[in-house]
């Protein structure tokens, strides 16, 4: 199936390798040039403003959810192409899933690992197929792969749910995807 709207999860901060903001804007880069629409958090600060700045800037389409809740708290993004204000995390979860035809993973913190550990589980459930890529800039989710693998080696894993994660460490790889 082709791609052509992206679930992007990442961090509402830019953390301190800078490698991450520069993977965060090429992906940008990369999504508007191959016309993949922008699906996300709809949050202006960190990676997440990043990658919209990027898409936006680069003539793309943005859609953005936010929950009530957060609306202060992350800043909402005033500069995208659709801002979605949604009653909470499970809706706007739900309706990034429903809208995506695929979803990337970039550095973030606990929402971020929240948000791959549900798409895989709804993988696994067979809720939605779903292609899955981790980019693992600068090696962040190294100890994360590894832990994968050591949930494989023990047996915890449905075949069938990670043989869609793909684990890619620079954004040009995912273009070969599109």
């Amino acid at each position: 199936m082709a791609i052509r709207s992206l679930a992007v999860f990442c961090g509402s901060k830019n953390g301190k390798n800078p490698v991450f903001t520069e993977h965060a804007a090429q992906l940008g880069k990369l999504m508007a040039e191959n016309n993949i629409g922008l699906v996300y958090g709809g949050g202006s600060a960190g990676l997440m403003g990043v990658i919209a700045d990027t898409v936006m800037q680069q003539g793309g389409k943005v859609t953005g959810f936010i929950p009530k809740i957060l609306l202060e708290w992350e800043v909402q993004h005033r500069g995208i192409t659709e801002l979605v204000i949604c009653d909470d995390m499970h809706e706007r979860k739900r309706k990034i899933y429903s809208i995506s035809d695929a979803a990337i993973i970039l550095p973030g913190g606990f929402g971020t690992l929240d948000e791959l550990f549900e798409i895989v589980t709804w993988n696994q459930l067979t809720i939605h197929d779903k292609e899955i890529y981790i980019l693992n800039s600068g090696g962040f989710y190294d100890h994360l792969v590894k832990h994968i693998e050591l949930m494989k080696q023990e047996n915890f894993l449905y075949d069938d749910a990670i043989k869609r994660v793909t684990i890619i460490d620079d954004p040009a790889e995912l273009v070969q995807y599109f």
